[in-house]
Protein backbone atom coordinates (compact mmCIF):
# COMPACT_ATOMS: atom_id res chain seq x y z
CA UNK A 1 0.00 0.00 0.00
CA UNK A 2 1.48 3.61 -0.74
CA UNK A 3 0.00 6.33 1.50
CA UNK A 4 0.71 9.99 -0.13
CA UNK A 5 0.95 12.71 2.66
CA UNK A 6 0.97 16.22 0.88
CA UNK A 7 0.81 19.40 2.71
CA UNK A 8 2.46 22.99 3.05
CA UNK A 9 5.47 24.08 5.70
CA UNK A 10 4.44 23.60 8.98
CA UNK A 11 1.08 21.65 8.90
CA UNK A 12 2.36 18.77 10.61
CA UNK A 13 2.73 16.67 7.88
CA UNK A 14 6.19 15.45 9.07
CA UNK A 15 5.64 14.33 11.98
CA UNK A 16 2.44 12.80 10.39
CA UNK A 17 3.92 10.69 8.35
CA UNK A 18 6.75 9.53 10.24
CA UNK A 19 3.73 7.88 12.82
CA UNK A 20 2.07 6.51 10.23
CA UNK A 21 4.74 5.11 8.56
CA UNK A 22 5.73 3.37 11.71
CA UNK A 23 2.34 2.11 13.20
CA UNK A 24 1.99 0.31 9.68
CA UNK A 25 5.51 -0.48 9.55
CA UNK A 26 6.10 0.94 6.09
CA UNK A 27 9.32 2.51 4.95
CA UNK A 28 9.42 6.56 4.77
CA UNK A 29 10.73 9.68 2.37
CA UNK A 30 10.18 13.02 3.47
CA UNK A 31 10.98 14.09 -0.25
CA UNK A 32 11.71 17.33 1.30
CA UNK A 33 14.60 16.62 1.80
CA UNK A 34 15.73 15.78 -1.77
CA UNK A 35 15.33 19.68 -2.30
CA UNK A 36 16.89 20.45 0.62
CA UNK A 37 19.90 18.86 0.17
CA UNK A 38 19.46 19.87 -3.56
CA UNK A 39 19.95 23.09 -2.74
CA UNK A 40 23.12 22.50 0.20
CA UNK A 41 24.84 21.00 -2.69
CA UNK A 42 24.62 23.85 -4.51
CA UNK A 43 25.18 26.69 -1.78
CA UNK A 44 28.11 24.44 -0.15
CA UNK A 45 29.68 24.54 -4.81
CA UNK A 46 29.25 28.32 -4.60
CA UNK A 47 26.27 28.25 -7.14
CA UNK A 48 23.15 30.30 -7.19
CA UNK A 49 19.87 28.51 -6.20
CA UNK A 50 18.83 29.99 -9.80
CA UNK A 51 21.51 27.97 -11.77
CA UNK A 52 19.43 25.51 -13.53
CA UNK A 53 22.11 23.25 -14.92
CA UNK A 54 23.91 23.40 -11.69
CA UNK A 55 20.65 22.48 -9.53
CA UNK A 56 19.71 19.15 -12.14
CA UNK A 57 23.13 18.13 -11.68
CA UNK A 58 22.87 18.23 -7.88
CA UNK A 59 19.57 16.81 -8.07
CA UNK A 60 20.85 14.11 -10.28
CA UNK A 61 23.80 13.01 -8.17
CA UNK A 62 21.54 12.42 -4.71
CA UNK A 63 21.53 9.25 -3.04
CA UNK A 64 18.81 9.17 -0.31
CA UNK A 65 21.74 8.20 2.12
CA UNK A 66 23.41 11.59 1.28
CA UNK A 67 21.24 13.49 4.04
CA UNK A 68 22.46 14.86 7.21
CA UNK A 69 18.88 15.59 8.28
CA UNK A 70 19.51 17.43 11.24
CA UNK A 71 21.46 20.12 9.10
CA UNK A 72 19.03 20.40 6.44
CA UNK A 73 16.30 21.45 8.67
CA UNK A 74 17.23 25.04 9.63
CA UNK A 75 14.77 27.80 8.03
CA UNK A 76 17.38 28.69 5.69
CA UNK A 77 17.19 25.66 4.19
CA UNK A 78 13.79 25.55 3.98
CA UNK A 79 13.80 28.98 1.57
CA UNK A 80 16.42 27.90 -0.06
CA UNK A 81 15.03 24.16 -1.10
CA UNK A 82 11.74 26.24 -2.20
CA UNK A 83 13.34 28.30 -4.83
CA UNK A 84 15.00 24.87 -6.11
CA UNK A 85 11.98 23.04 -5.96
CA UNK A 86 10.18 25.86 -8.33
CA UNK A 87 13.17 24.71 -11.00
CA UNK A 88 10.65 22.33 -13.24
CA UNK A 89 13.94 20.20 -14.41
CA UNK A 90 15.10 20.10 -10.82
CA UNK A 91 11.80 18.09 -10.19
CA UNK A 92 12.18 16.23 -13.76
CA UNK A 93 15.28 14.80 -11.90
CA UNK A 94 13.46 13.43 -8.50
CA UNK A 95 11.09 11.96 -10.01
CA UNK A 96 12.35 8.95 -10.71
CA UNK A 97 14.30 8.49 -7.16
CA UNK A 98 10.91 9.29 -5.23
CA UNK A 99 8.70 6.59 -7.84
CA UNK A 100 10.88 4.11 -7.14
CA UNK A 101 11.17 4.62 -3.55
CA UNK A 102 7.52 4.10 -3.48
CA UNK A 103 7.66 0.79 -5.43
CA UNK A 104 9.12 -1.51 -3.15
CA UNK A 105 7.51 -4.16 -2.22
CA UNK A 106 5.03 -3.76 0.55
CA UNK A 107 4.50 -0.46 0.12
CA UNK A 108 5.85 2.92 1.14
CA UNK A 109 4.74 6.38 2.36
CA UNK A 110 5.57 9.49 1.19
CA UNK A 111 5.15 13.18 1.85
CA UNK A 112 5.77 16.47 0.31
CA UNK A 113 4.16 18.51 -2.14
CA UNK A 114 2.90 16.84 -5.07
CA UNK A 115 2.97 13.33 -3.83
CA UNK A 116 -0.39 12.35 -4.48
CA UNK A 117 -0.79 14.79 -7.69
CA UNK A 118 2.47 13.91 -9.24
CA UNK A 119 5.05 11.42 -7.94
CA UNK A 120 2.06 8.66 -6.79
CA UNK A 121 -1.28 9.74 -8.16
CA UNK A 122 -2.13 6.17 -7.55
CA UNK A 123 -1.70 5.80 -4.29
CA UNK A 124 -4.35 3.74 -2.22
CA UNK A 125 -4.52 6.64 -0.12
CA UNK A 126 -4.05 10.60 -0.07
CA UNK A 127 -4.14 13.19 2.60
CA UNK A 128 -3.60 16.77 2.22
CA UNK A 129 -2.50 18.16 5.97
CA UNK A 130 -3.31 21.71 6.14
CA UNK A 131 -3.39 24.47 8.78
CA UNK A 132 -3.99 28.12 9.49
CA UNK A 133 -0.90 30.19 8.25
CA UNK A 134 -0.72 31.06 12.06
CA UNK A 135 -1.04 27.92 13.71
CA UNK A 136 1.83 26.83 11.44
CA UNK A 137 3.90 29.55 11.93
CA UNK A 138 4.01 29.14 15.25
CA UNK A 139 4.94 25.70 15.33
CA UNK A 140 7.64 26.48 12.91
CA UNK A 141 8.98 29.22 15.74
CA UNK A 142 8.53 26.81 18.47
CA UNK A 143 10.86 23.84 15.90
CA UNK A 144 13.55 26.44 14.95
CA UNK A 145 13.57 27.94 18.70
CA UNK A 146 14.18 23.79 20.10
CA UNK A 147 17.15 23.59 17.53
CA UNK A 148 19.02 27.08 19.36
CA UNK A 149 17.78 29.42 16.90
CA UNK A 150 16.85 32.82 17.26
CA UNK A 151 13.38 33.58 15.81
CA UNK A 152 11.29 36.08 15.25
CA UNK A 153 7.69 35.07 14.60
CA UNK A 154 6.53 37.85 12.63
CA UNK A 155 9.75 37.05 9.87
CA UNK A 156 8.71 33.30 10.30
CA UNK A 157 4.87 33.66 9.21
CA UNK A 158 6.02 36.05 6.45
CA UNK A 159 7.99 33.12 5.04
CA UNK A 160 5.74 30.76 5.15
CA UNK A 161 3.26 33.10 3.04
CA UNK A 162 6.28 33.81 0.47
CA UNK A 163 6.53 29.77 0.20
CA UNK A 164 3.13 29.11 0.10
CA UNK A 165 2.78 31.63 -2.91
CA UNK A 166 5.87 29.80 -4.88
CA UNK A 167 4.71 26.28 -3.70
CA UNK A 168 1.20 27.36 -4.76
CA UNK A 169 2.23 29.11 -8.44
CA UNK A 170 5.01 27.32 -9.56
CA UNK A 171 4.41 25.73 -12.99
CA UNK A 172 5.81 22.37 -12.13
CA UNK A 173 3.70 20.17 -9.58
CA UNK A 174 2.05 23.01 -7.96
CA UNK A 175 0.65 22.83 -4.24
CA UNK A 176 -2.65 21.32 -4.69
CA UNK A 177 -4.81 18.69 -3.18
CA UNK A 178 -5.47 16.04 -5.24
CA UNK A 179 -8.98 15.52 -6.48
CA UNK A 180 -8.84 12.13 -4.61
CA UNK A 181 -7.16 13.30 -1.17
CA UNK A 182 -8.86 13.96 2.17
CA UNK A 183 -8.46 17.17 3.63
CA UNK A 184 -6.93 16.88 7.15
CA UNK A 185 -6.88 20.41 8.60
CA UNK A 186 -4.50 20.68 11.63
CA UNK A 187 -5.27 23.97 13.12
CA UNK A 188 -6.66 22.96 16.30
CA UNK A 189 -5.47 19.15 16.71
CA UNK A 190 -2.53 18.37 18.33
CA UNK A 191 -0.48 15.58 17.30
CA UNK A 192 -2.05 12.77 19.17
CA UNK A 193 -5.37 13.96 17.65
CA UNK A 194 -4.07 14.64 13.98
CA UNK A 195 -2.87 10.78 14.18
CA UNK A 196 -6.02 9.46 15.25
CA UNK A 197 -7.44 11.60 12.77
CA UNK A 198 -5.11 10.27 10.09
CA UNK A 199 -5.55 6.40 11.24
CA UNK A 200 -9.19 6.67 10.29
CA UNK A 201 -8.57 7.97 7.24
CA UNK A 202 -5.61 5.57 6.34
CA UNK A 203 -7.84 2.52 7.62
CA UNK A 204 -10.81 2.92 5.72
CA UNK A 205 -8.09 3.11 2.79
CA UNK A 206 -6.88 -0.09 3.77
CA UNK A 207 -10.72 -1.18 4.01
CA UNK A 208 -11.72 0.10 0.93
CA UNK A 209 -8.26 -1.80 -1.32
CA UNK A 210 -9.09 -5.24 0.30
CA UNK A 211 -12.43 -4.42 -0.99
CA UNK A 212 -11.54 -3.98 -4.96
CA UNK A 213 -12.55 -0.74 -4.98
CA UNK A 214 -11.21 3.22 -4.11
CA UNK A 215 -12.10 4.50 -1.32
CA UNK A 216 -12.45 8.09 -2.40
Amino acid sequence: MIIAIDGPAASGKGTLARRLATHFGLPHLDTGLLYRATARALLDHGHDLSDRAAAVSAARSLALTDFDEAGLRSRDMAEAASVVAAIPEVRAALVDMQRRFAGRQGGALLDGRDIGTVICPDAACKIFVTASDEARATRRALELRGRGEKVDYGAVLEDIRKRDLRDSSRAAAPLRPAADAVVLDTTKLDVEAAFKAALVIVESAQNSLRAGHPAY
